[in-house]
């Protein structure tokens, strides 16, 4: 007796992940594919890196067209550069269907002391690259999401957002602004198929906002080490997978903060 093979999970699906090239975007980027899910990889200036995963991905899901994974380039702390990201991602590929709004910014600035060290300058496009550029790409696109009647929006935030964290004022504000929004979005299009979640990790290996060596870091953990980009990926696919769960934000932190 013949068995036809089932589809992936997330056949047929379109991914948007900003700040691809990041630990955390790449790790997303490789587990979403793996089960199927067509990739729009963001980054901002590290072409290199976004051409080597995109390519790494094309190898191995190849497609007929080659069009399952391709890569765009937008500076996330313009919002002009950002539509424009929505625009050419739609022209391309489609309209996402699920939204992963992982990019992020410390501006360079960590381990702040004072507010008199972050100048409003900072403070204001920290907030524009960390929250404002992803409301806007999640209000460009709801409609199609509420139009099929499902959609997946995701916020990768930071404990930062709930403990003021070690970075500055910049980030954590930026970070904690994106869950009063989550908690907004995901009360507004819960009844038409749209989950609304957010992570807030904390001190996760391989990625660019580590503000100590990973020895020192790990003292300050629980569970004595630091994360790893493919457990934020693997909590990022529950929330996919899930429909049940939104309105969450949820804490990956080795223990840290006891939420």
């Amino acid at each position: 007796m013949s068995t036809s093979s089932s589809k992936p999970p997330l056949d047929g699906q379109l991914a948007l992940i900003t700040g691809s090239t990041g630990g955390i975007g790449s790790a997303t980027s490789r587990l979403l594919a793996s089960l199927g899910c067509r990739i729009a990889l963001h980054y901002n200036s590290d072409v290199e890196t976004a051409t080597l995963l995109k390519n790494e991905l094309q190898k191995k899901h190849p497609h007929e067209l080659n069009r399952n994974f391709m890569s765009f380039k937008a500076d996330m702390g313009d919002y002009d550069q950002v539509r424009e990201l929505h625009t050419n991602v739609v022209s391309t590929l489609g309209h996402p269907t699920i939204l992963i709004n992982n990019a992020g910014s410390t501006l360079g600035l960590s381990g702040v002391k004072s507010v008199a060290d972050v100048p409003i300058e900072d403070f204001e496009r920290t907030w524009r690259v960390n929250c404002g550029s992803a409301y806007l790409l999640t209000q460009l696109c709801i409609p199609a999401m509420e139009e099929s009647g499902w959609g997946r929006v995701i916020f990768v935030s930071s404990v930062a957002g709930l403990t003021g964290g070690i970075v500055g004022p910049h980030y954590a504000s930026s970070k904690s602004a994106l869950h009063g929004l989550i908690h907004w979005l995901a009360n507004a299009y819960a009844k038409k198929g749209v989950t609304v979640n957010g992570i807030a990790p904390a001190l996760i290996e391989q990625t660019k906002m580590l503000p100590g060596s990973s020895e020192e870091l790990s003292k300050k953990i629980p569970l004595g080490r630091l994360g790893t980009p493919d457990e934020i990926a693997e909590t990022v696919l529950w929330m996919i997978k899930t429909g049940y769960v939104t309105n969450k934000v949820i804490c990956v932190d080795g223990g840290m903060f006891p939420q």
